[in-house]
Parts: structure tokens; sequence; C-alpha cells
């Protein structure tokens, strides 16, 4: 990067932080002049936001994008453009963008529903799926699969996938949020929570972590600081401590990857 007089760099949030622990543990002689990061694929915790910010001197923009979009959705500006705020993915770009409830009624600002895309970015449909197809167009808009709101600048924040909500009781728990409590802890690496089956309340919270190198953190430690940080419904019930998380080939951490590794 240094060579080549790179500007910027974008990458998912697992290689961020492997890039993040680089430079904490084994600083480089020379940085390369970063204009920005970028983080996209899965949500960037605001702590690890925070520290790689600090770190290289560079704006951190969070964005979404996903492959039926060919690719980007929506992206926080450059600070010459506007504010980029943490823990939100940005204004909608290239593309209509908005908040469905389950009718197809356009949600206002701060309620949660559905994100749903058109315009001419966005993919005709899936091949020889229609099943697929019939899920996906309605009321004339592309469906996400996600859940979010905009906030009351015109900000998305995402909440997570439809499929992956903890119902709990009949509460809804957003993984995303339990992520981003956990990585505030100054000993977890990585973290991510799951819904699991229970008897009594429908779904339950397990998480997996990673420790932070040094560290001998337990299951005990990482449920006393989630009591003073979350809502006593969303702590988890059990928590797994490993060397590292099951990923896929581009360093995407999966949800449904994670619960079945841990659970089996």
């Amino acid at each position: 990067m240094v060579k080549y007089n790179a500007t910027w760099y974008t990458a998912v949030p697992t290689i961020h932080q492997i890039i993040l622990d680089r430079h904490l543990k084994k600083p480089e002689p020379v940085y390369p002049k970063l204009r920005f990061i970028r983080s996209c694929s899965a949500s960037l915790a605001p702590t690890i936001l925070a520290r790689l910010e600090e770190a290289f001197g560079a704006p951190v923009l969070e964005a979404y994008a996903m492959t039926e979009a060919s690719h980007l959705t929506s992206s926080n500006p450059l600070p010459e453009d506007g504010q980029h705020k943490p823990g939100s993915v940005g204004k909608p770009v290239g593309q209509e963008m908005v908040i469905l409830d389950e009718t197809g009624v356009a949600q206002e600002a701060g309620a949660i529903g559905e994100v749903c895309i058109r315009g001419p970015n966005v993919t005709k449909g899936y091949k020889n799926n229609p099943e697929a197809n019939k899920v996906a167009f309605l009321f004339g808009w592309f469906h996400t699969g996600d859940l979010g709101y905009f906030d009351s600048h015109g900000y998305l924040h995402l909440v997570g996938r439809i499929k992956e909500l903890i119902n709990r009781g009949g509460e809804k728990i957003s993984p995303i949020e339990v992520d981003a409590v956990l990585l505030s802890c100054p000993d977890i690496a990585q973290a991510v929570c799951f819904g699991v089956p229970d008897d009594k309340y429908g779904e339950e919270i397990n998480c997996a972590i990673t420790p932070k190198e040094g560290s001998n953190v337990d299951e005990e430690e990482v449920l006393r600081f989630c009591k003073k940080n979350l809502a006593a419904f969303k702590v988890p019930k059990k928590v797994f401590i490993a060397d590292s998380l099951p990923n896929t080939a581009t360093g995407k951490i999966q949800r449904r990857l994670v619960a079945e590794h841990f659970l089996a």
C-alpha cells in the first residue's frame, strides 16, 4: 500500500480486526496516508470502528451491499460530504430504498421493517427458481431479507437478517446489538450470538467468543459483563469460548455456520 500510494482499502469486519490486532502487536514503521477505510458484508461494532480510526487516522465508512444489487446499496459519506455514523450503513446509493412492513406499507423514520430496493442495478430474478422470486419480489420491490430502519437524517441502520432475529418468549432480539456489546468488552476479540431452541422460551440466546491474546476471560466474566450492559432477557444463556470462529472463504462470519458448529 505504501509502495503504490494506496489511499483506501475495503474489508469485512474479521479482516479489519486482524489488521487492528497486527497493528497493536507489531506496528509497521510507515503507514499509508489513508483518505478512508471501508467496511462491508457484515456489521462492524462501533468499538472496532473507533479503534480503527484511532489506529490509522482515517474515517471508517460502513457500507451495505449485495450481489442482487450489483453491488452497492448504501454507504456513509466521506467527511467532506457529510457525517459518517458508527452503527449505520449510511444513505442509499444508486437506487431507491424503502422500509416496508409485512403488508407492504412504507415505514416512517425510526420504525423497523424490511429493507427493500428497486432500480436498474437490481436483479430481475433468480434463475430457474420461481419460489425464491415469488418471495423476493413483492409490492413492486426487491426484498433483501434484512431488517432495519432509517433515522431522522436518512441514514440506514440494520437490525439483522429476518431469519436470524432471536424470538425469546415473544421478545424479538437483534443479534447485532448483543454482538456489539460483547465486542465492547476489553477481553473479547470476536463475538457472535445466535438463537438456539428452548423448551420454555421457544428460543434462547447463546454466543461464541474468541478472547484477546493474553486474556483468560471465562464464561462467568462474559456473563457478568453482559448483565451490566444488556437488559436481562438479552443476556446469553451459554457462552462458547474458542480459539477461532468458523467463517467463509472471504473471512465473513455467518451466524448459521457458527451456530451449527458449536451446537454440534
